[in-house]
């Protein structure tokens, strides 16, 4: 992507040299922790800590770890990407005569507390509505590359413009909403409502890019890269790729071919008003 020139957001706090320990951890919040593209990679079950099912496991002693050139290119990258999403949604929000309140970008290392209970970087990039924050360990690019063949710096803005697409659904009162609809239902319907917020995300994601397009930042294949991050996180092809089958009615984020389609959508029509998955 073409980010020579792009600003780097301000809204991002470092945690990388931390350890675990500091406020905001404990119970989940109202809304609980809203893990996004890889959970079901890693065999977590979140739809039984969406609203106060408990603490997550305690966090592990970090080690100081010094961080290398890659690592301090993904940082900056990340920022940079934070601030397209702050100017493709500030600007989506002032022509509603609405003022976008972005959310923080936390970046860190191994786990850190949350105001949705402890993070750790197993599941993947997260948003927590509680504090209205992103978070992001930065090894989760390496897994991208390594674990399910999404390679490319366009893949990792779509699941930034993923995550912050779980911010704008907050700001809108859909996360709340879904949450709600959630605790009135049995399991299956439950997972059923989560993969229609989590395609939602994907296709404000595509809105993101959209917006990206229009600013020339895409280079050659670029979205071919995106397109290929979103079909290695579908559910089928996850829980193939660790079990060897799929169980449709445990799916939490959707198919590869489902992700796909709604991130194109939002791409092609760049209107979020398209990405209502609930009606669909």
């Amino acid at each position: 992507m073409r980010m020579g020139n792009q600003r780097a957001s301000s809204n991002v706090e470092d945690r990388r040299g931390r350890g675990p320990g500091g406020g905001g951890g404990g119970k989940m919040g109202i809304i609980g922790l809203i893990v996004v593209l890889i959970g079901a990679y890693y065999g977590y079950d979140l739809i039984g800590l969406v609203g106060g099912g408990g603490a997550l496991n305690p966090p592990t002693q970090q080690q100081a770890v010094q961080s290398s050139a890659q690592e301090e290119q993904l940082a900056q990258f990340a920022s940079q990407i934070l601030a397209t999403t702050e100017d493709a949604w500030g600007s989506y929000f002032q022509s509603r005569g609405q003022r976008y309140v972005a959310p923080k970008m936390v970046l860190y290392r191994g786990s850190t507390p949350t105001a949705c209970g402890t993070g750790q970087s197993a599941m993947g990039p997260f948003y927590c509505p509680a504090d209205q924050k992103v978070y992001l360990d930065l090894s989760f690019y390496d897994d991208m590359r390594h674990k399910l063949g999404a390679d490319g710096d366009a893949a990792f803005a779509y699941v930034i413009a993923h995550e912050v697409g779980h911010h704008v659904q907050h700001l809108s009162g859909t996360l709340e909403q879904v949450h709600r609809a959630q605790q009135r239902v049995g399991k299956a319907q439950a997972n059923q409502l989560s993969v229609r917020l989590e395609l939602q995300a994907d296709c404000l994601a595509g809105v993101w890019a959209n917006r990206a397009q229009a600013r020339n930042l895409f280079e050659a294949g670029d979205l071919e890269e995106a397109f290929n991050a979103a079909e290695a996180v579908g559910d089928d092809r996850l829980q193939k790729r660790s079990q060897g089958y799929a169980v449709p009615d445990s799916f939490t984020h959707g198919t590869s071919a489902q992700r796909l389609e709604w991130f194109r959508r939002g791409l092609h029509t760049g209107d979020p008003e398209r990405c209502d998955t609930f009606a669909s």
